[in-house]
């Protein structure tokens, strides 16, 4: 394996599955040292910049609490807080950061202005979400995974719901290069791209995982390790597009009738924030308009699973940590 210093993690199809699985192991020697107490500030002196195009939770405190466990300090810039693509051009705000910086986060739209940010800012530079990919939280994924069901090679993984844009892309990847059955359980129009497909099925035949593409929910669920889905909607949305998405995906929200078709040790996961009850503004508004009391997944599936969904939602820090570290030089 080559060295990861001074690498930029923008999407995983960047990575080799030796250097993925480094990042995993990184991520929960990590991981045993914070809840043991030992120290691991080994970046003391380091500096990033965390753009923020899109607003978040688990990705900021994540990379947050990782940045400062390892020794560093950060300066959040958000849509207020930075003339990025407005006043000042993409490339001259990442030539800036990069003089200032030893590494740079960045959340928000297209994939062309993370790798803006990396080819002119000089420094590596982590992709916390695009449109495109959401690497980082395939890391905790797949780290969750090991966690609960052991080696996650010729795991099958299902995800159900819109599978064209950065989950369902990240997720085919991520299962591809590490060799697990992936399953993309939709309408055929929520497909992934094709070509993508087709280059995530030659990396699955390199790894010994495979690629399935399905529109039948009893068929995917059958025998599946993990089933995985993310919210169909989101706030700003039109009014159509929820009512489309709705009517299409609403027989692939992930219920117990699926789980039990699943494996006898099988695992729900979600990316979260997740649409399981009323109890949310977007979710409390979506409900009342189409009469539902639960949207990509039931409440009962939701609570059951709880353990792991939170152990994923903590992963992503773990993972993020060992991300950045890797990146900069520091394996602990």
């Amino acid at each position: 394996m080559g060295t990861l210093k001074g690498r930029n993690f923008l999407t995983l199809m960047d990575f080799t599955p030796e250097e993925i699985r480094h990042f995993l192991d990184l991520a929960a020697k990590f991981k045993k040292m914070k809840k043991e107490g030992v120290s691991h500030d080994g970046l003391r002196g380091k500096n990033i910049a965390l753009i923020f195009e899109k607003t978040s939770t688990r990705t900021r405190c994540s990379f947050e609490v990782a940045a400062h466990d390892l020794g560093m300090q950060t300066t959040y810039l958000d849509n207020s807080g930075s003339q990025l693509g407005k006043k000042e051009s993409v490339e001259d705000t990442a030539s800036v950061l990069g003089r200032m910086y030893d590494g740079i986060e960045y959340r928000g739209f297209g994939q062309e202005r993370v790798e803006t940010i990396a080819k002119y800012s000089g420094v590596p530079t982590w992709n916390g979400l695009t449109d495109e990919y959401h690497p980082t939280q395939i890391l905790a994924d797949m780290l969750t995974i090991r966690e609960h069901l052991g080696d996650e090679k010729g795991k099958k993984f299902v995800y159900m719901g819109d599978a064209r844009f950065n989950m369902g892309n990240s997720l085919m990847i991520g299962c591809s290069k590490l060799g697990l059955d992936f399953v993309a359980c939709a309408p055929e129009k929520y497909f992934p791209n094709k070509e993508l497909v087709e280059k995530c099925r030659k990396w699955a035949g390199e790894s010994g995982g495979s690629i399935t593409l399905t529109e039948d929910t009893a068929s995917a669920a059958d025998k599946a390790d993990v089933i995985y889905t993310d919210i169909w909607v989101s706030m700003g949305e039109p009014a159509e597009i929820w009512d489309e998405r709705i009517k299409d995906l609403s027989p692939y929200k992930v219920d117990m009738e699926k789980m039990n078709r699943a494996s006898e040790n099988a695992v729900f996961m979600h990316c979260l924030p997740s649409y399981h009850d009323r109890n949310t503004e977007i979710g409390k508004e979506i409900c009342e308009r189409y009469g539902f009391d639960d949207m990509e997944v039931s409440d009962e599936v939701f609570r059951k699973y709880r353990d792991v969904l939170f152990d994923e939602a903590e992963n992503r820090m773990h993972t993020i940590k060992a991300v950045m570290a890797a990146t900069l030089g520091f394996e602990g």
